[in-house]
Formats: C-alpha cells, sequence, structure tokens
C-alpha cells in the first residue's frame, strides 16, 4: 500500500484514497479516484504558479483566482522535467533511437556495401 500524508492534518493515508479517513478532507477530485485535487497552502492562489495560466490555455471557471484545482500544474516543477529531458538525450541515445527507427534502411545500405566489395574483389 502507498502512504501519503494529509495536507490538513498531516496523519499517514493511502495514496489513492479520496477523503483523509482521519479529518475528511477531499484529496481527490470527485467521483475521478486517479486525479489529484491540488491545494493552495498559502493566501496566494494556484494560478500564480501554473503552466497552464502562464501560457493562457487554462479553462478553469475560477482563473485567476483558484484555491484548489484538478489541473495544476507547478511552473518550476515543468522546468526541472524538461531540463532533465533535454539532459539526457545525449548524442549516443539519439542514434541508437535513429539506427532502430532505419533497421531497414541499414540492411539494405550493408547489402550494398557487400555487393560492391565482393564486386571490387571480383575484377
Amino acid at each position: 500500500m502507498d502512504t501519503a500524508t494529509c495536507p490538513r492534518c498531516h496523519q499517514p493515508i493511502n495514496s489513492q484514497a479520496v477523503t483523509c479517513p482521519h479529518c475528511r478532507i477531499q484529496l481527490k477530485a470527485y467521483g475521478h479516484p486517479g486525479i489529484p485535487l491540488h491545494r493552495s497552502t498559502d493566501k496566494e492562489y494556484l494560478c500564480d504558479t501554473c503552466t497552464y495560466h502562464a501560457d493562457d490555455t487554462c479553462n478553469f471557471p475560477q482563473r485567476p483566482y483558484a484555491k484548489e484545482c484538478i489541473l495544476y500544474q507547478n511552473i518550476e516543477e515543468s522546468k526541472l522535467q524538461y531540463q532533465s529531458l533535454r539532459s539526457t538525450s545525449s548524442f549516443g541515445a539519439t542514434v541508437r533511437s535513429w539506427v532502430k527507427r532505419n533497421q531497414t534502411l541499414l540492411l539494405l545500405l550493408a547489402l550494398l556495401v557487400v555487393c560492391f566489395l565482393i564486386a571490387l574483389s571480383a575484377s
């Protein structure tokens, strides 16, 4: 069982719980136990640090004054994930990916080289 901590009472809870069994705070979106419900912990609104608000793609009715949201995506976390993705895509990984996608082309190219070498050795 995956455990998490309740944002209100700080008691251990099941990470899939829709409401906290201790204080009854709603943890997940109503009717959607797989979707987390993000809450503002300070007096600030979630929209101030949300990716969707920053790029103007948010259609949440409480925007820009949302204190709870299921769509919230932190701008700073998104930037860190993007940077880590860019750093892990090395040249070797790019070459391996290209080779995997173009195996037929490489096989034909190798066959051509073998034919060319046979033609050179026969003459």
